[in-house]
């Protein structure tokens, strides 16, 4: 059931257009009657809009400036606390409640040039009013609004379904990063054990740092929503419940944060095939070089003793003495060759 509950409408009429935002820093602002809007707004009069029963007032602000948040604040009475949160884009994922009214901070992330980029959601949420607040890397809700306004009758619902919105759209979007995370440590995986060289170490570390990243960005979202989820701690609408468990349900939330343990554990033992592949190559490399060095070692010590500077040796004078010499030491070497191959040490 919650499946079809997700931003869908059958029959939904078109929602209506939106006036392009008047100035830097609001992507978006509308006021909304039963799940239909009603009109594009400035900053302004987003208080006028908000008391009026019935109605709520959407605004969605990015990189915002803090004479914007402080218009803001004004006419919405956000609480000084979460506006100095807001303005700190370095804040860990949390649910915090003032009176009748709360605020919630969400991790994004996206891929940017084959590297995950990081950024944060800061979503004011109270009576007749939802502010959303986007810094760094984050895809734009605008998408999330024209689902919201195509549903009306789950949009009606008020400023939780707006909420649930946000958060569910965030969360999927951790999906196509986890997917392309995925593809990178398969194909690490097999070029390791297909090579067994130690190249892909710099490939496995940041792979590694980057799933950590992600990991601290999605692991707090279970605890946001299960906050979310229980009415002894938030105020919200019963009936909406179920659909912040939704977030956290195997397709979501949950899901994200198993399949992240799960890359983080392939990396694990890649990394350990890694250096085995690594140490196996060293051996292989020094049963090498210690064969060639018993090799040498037979002319070396023949040259080294026919080298003393004595008259009286044995053969020194013998017309054939070089010879057999020779054929000794190639005689001592060939053999040796052919142990150390027949052993696989060449």
């Amino acid at each position: 059931m919650l499946k079809q509950l997700r931003l869908r409408s059958i029959d939904a009429p078109p929602p209506k257009p939106h006036a392009p935002p008047c100035e830097p820093g609001v992507v978006a602002a509308s006021a909304y009657a039963h799940g239909q809007l009603v009109a594009d707004i400035t900053i302004e009069q987003a208080g006028e809009w908000a008391r009026k029963d019935g109605h709520i007032v959407w605004i969605g602000l990015h990189d915002p400036s803090q004479d914007l948040l402080a218009r803001v604040a004004r006419q919405l009475h956000l609480h000084p606390l979460a506006i100095e949160d807001a303005t700190n884009a370095r804040q860990p994922p949390k649910v915090e409640q003032y009176d009748d009214a709360f605020f919630v901070v969400a991790r994004t992330a996206q891929m940017e040039d084959g590297q995950i980029a990081f950024g944060e959601t800061h979503i004011f949420v109270g009576k007749g009013y939802v502010v959303s607040v986007r810094h760094g890397a984050s895809s734009s809700y605008n998408v999330v609004r024209s689902r919201c306004e195509a549903s009306p009758n789950w949009f009606a619902e008020g400023e939780d379904y707006i909420l649930y919105a946000i958060l569910d759209f965030i969360v999927d979007n951790y999906r196509p990063v986890i997917d392309r995370i995925q593809s990178e440590v398969d194909s690490l995986e097999e070029e390791v054990l297909r090579r067994s060289h130690l190249g892909q170490m710099d490939g496995l570390y940041r792979l590694r740092r980057e799933l950590l990243k992600l990991k601290r960005a999605v692991g707090p979202m279970v605890d946001v929503c299960k906050r979310l989820e229980h009415a002894d701690l938030i105020t919200l609408d019963a009936p909406l419940k179920p659909l912040f468990r939704d977030i956290l349900d195997l397709d979501h939330v949950n899901r994200a944060e198993e399949d992240i343990d799960q890359l983080l554990q392939i990396l694990a033992f890649v990394f350990e095939a890694s250096m085995m592949a690594g140490q196996a190559q060293q051996t292989e490399i020094a049963r090498r070089l210690t064969a060639w060095a018993a090799i040498l070692a037979v002319p070396t010590a023949i040259a080294g003793i026919y080298g003393m500077n004595f008259e009286h040796m044995p053969e020194l004078k013998w017309e054939y003495g070089y010879y057999v010499v020779l054929g000794v030491i190639a005689s001592v070497c060939g053999f040796l060759y052919y142990r150390f191959k027949r052993v696989g040490w060449l």
